[in-house]
């Protein structure tokens, strides 16, 4: 019987084709690496990316609506219901109807979620040093740029 020979490639010999060039691949490797980075730095503090992500957005537009947030972060509605029900398990987060929409739901910080924000909000951003730690400044502009571009921030979303 033959067998295929095992063959040791080191990482830097594995070739990836055409996979290589491809967006959604590379954004995926980029999260992978960003999120481990993130979880080691930041993980001890009791802070997860999309959790302070929506704390953080909430903060700077309050009253903001729980279906226009998880629209513009691009979290599915089930999911951003779980997210926002941590958040106000957590006393971070209010929830409130508003009289001219009953079916929707505004969001508010709560004064121990915006305490929260603001303990942590160096933290957090001085972890974003990280993801302009291999890119020169013109380069990391360049590619938030292209990003934005890419995912329609900025155009009228429909």
């Amino acid at each position: 019987m033959n067998r295929p020979r095992h063959i040791d490639f080191e990482v830097d010999q594995i070739e990836l084709g055409e996979v290589g060039t491809s967006i959604g691949f590379l954004l995926r490797l980029a999260q992978v690496q960003t999120f481990d980075a993130f979880f080691d730095a930041l993980a001890p503090e009791g802070l997860r990316p999309g959790e302070f992500t929506l704390l953080w957005v909430i903060g700077l537009n309050p009253g903001v609506r729980q279906g226009s947030l998880a629209k513009i972060l691009k979290i599915k509605p089930a999911h951003m219901t779980k997210l926002v029900q941590k958040a106000v398990e957590n006393g971070h987060v209010n929830r409130h109807i508003p009289s001219d929409d009953r079916r929707s739901v505004q969001l508010d910080l709560t004064g121990e979620g915006t305490m929260f924000v603001k303990q942590n909000k160096l933290k957090f951003l001085d972890f974003m040093t990280f993801e302009k730690s291999s890119l020169t400044k013109d380069e990391f502009h360049q590619f938030v740029t292209l990003l934005q571009k890419f995912i329609g921030f900025g155009e009228q979303n429909d």
